[in-house]
C-alpha cells in the first residue's frame, strides 16, 4: 500500500509514521507513506501558500495555485486524492476497509487555516473525508487517523492477523472488554470464564459483552444491525435477558 500526504507540516506526518506499527509496516515494505510539502508549489521566495479570503472574514485560506502545483508535480502520487475537510464523508471502519482495498493506494490533502480555496475541492481532489464533527487546526492529525486505521487492515502489518477482525466496529459492534495478569488486582477479579480454558464459553461471553456494551454505549450501532437483520436469535435473547428490547418484525440471521 502506498499513501501520499500533501501538507504544510511534513515533519508532523513523517515523525509519527516512523514509530510503532506504522514504522514497522514501512520497514517491512507493507506500507509506504510519501510526504510532500505544499510549500514546494509556492511561486515566490517566501514560499507563500495562503492568503486572505475574498469577501473578508477572519483567518487565511490555502491558495489554489500552490496546492495544484504541489500535487501536479508529483507524477507518481496515487489516486484518489482525498481532502481532509469538515464537509467530507464521515471516516469510519467501512471507509477504512474501502481504502485498504484500493490496489494502487491513495493520497491525502491536509487543509489548514480557515480552509482551502474551493477550486481545489471542485477541480483537483477526488473526494473529501472528515474524521468527526469537531474543528482541528489542520488536517495532519486527521491524516494520521486515516493512515493508521487503514494500515492496520493491511496484510502483514499486525502481528496477529486476527486482531483487526475482532476490534471495535469490525463486526458493527464495540469490542468486548480485555483483561491480563494478575487475575486479581485490588480486589477486582478477572471474570472466571476467561480463566476456564473453555474456548466456546469464552467466545460466547465475548459476543455477549460486545452486544451489551454496544447497546449501552452506542445504541445507534445496534440499531443498524437490527434493521439489517444481522443479529442472530441468540443475540436477541442475550439482549432481552439484560433488559434490551429488540423491535419485533426483525429477521435475525440464523448464524
Amino acid at each position: 500500500m502506498k499513501i501520499g500526504v500533501f501538507t504544510l507540516f511534513p515533519e508532523a506526518i513523517t515523525s509519527y509514521c516512523a514509530t510503532s506499527i506504522l514504522g514497522r509496516a514501512q520497514d517491512s515494505g507493507a506500507l509506504t507513506v510519501d510526504v510532500h510539502d505544499l510549500r514546494d508549489g509556492a511561486g515566490d521566495a517566501r514560499r507563500t501558500a495562503d492568503d486572505s479570503p475574498f469577501g473578508g472574514g477572519a483567518g487565511m485560506v490555502l491558495m489554489a495555485e500552490p496546492v495544484f502545483r504541489a500535487v501536479e508535480q508529483v507524477a507518481d502520487a496515487p489516486r484518489p486524492l482525498l481532502l481532509l475537510a469538515p464537509a467530507g464523508r464521515r471516516f469510519d471502519q467501512s471507509a477504512a476497509e474501502e481504502l485498504a482495498a484500493l490496489p494502487g493506494g491513495f493520497s491525502l490533502l491536509c487543509g489548514r487555516y480557515e480552509g482551502v480555496d474551493q477550486r481545489v475541492s471542485d477541480h483537483l481532489v477526488d473526494g473529501e473525508l472528515s474524521v468527526g464533527d469537531f474543528v482541528l487546526a489542520g488536517g495532519e492529525l486527521a491524516a494520521l487517523v486515516v493512515i493508521e486505521a487503514v494500515a492496520r487492515l493491511l496484510p502483514g502489518v499486525l502481528g496477529n492477523e486476527g486482531s483487526a477482525a475482532e476490534e471495535s466496529f469490525a463486526s458493527g459492534l464495540l469490542e468486548y472488554p480485555h483483561y491480563t495478569r494478575p487475575a486479581e488486582f485490588r480486589g477486582w477479579e478477572v471474570p472466571a470464564v476467561l480463566r476456564s480454558g473453555d474456548h466456546a464459553a469464552v467466545q460466547a461471553w465475548r459476543r455477549a459483552q460486545s452486544l451489551l456494551r454496544t447497546a449501552e454505549r452506542r445504541p445507534d450501532l445496534l440499531e443498524v444491525l437490527v434493521s439489517s437483520g444481522a443479529l442472530s436469535d441468540h443475540d436477541v435473547r442475550v439482549l432481552a435477558e439484560h433488559g434490551y428490547h429488540v423491535p419485533s418484525g426483525t429477521e435475525p440471521d440464523a448464524t
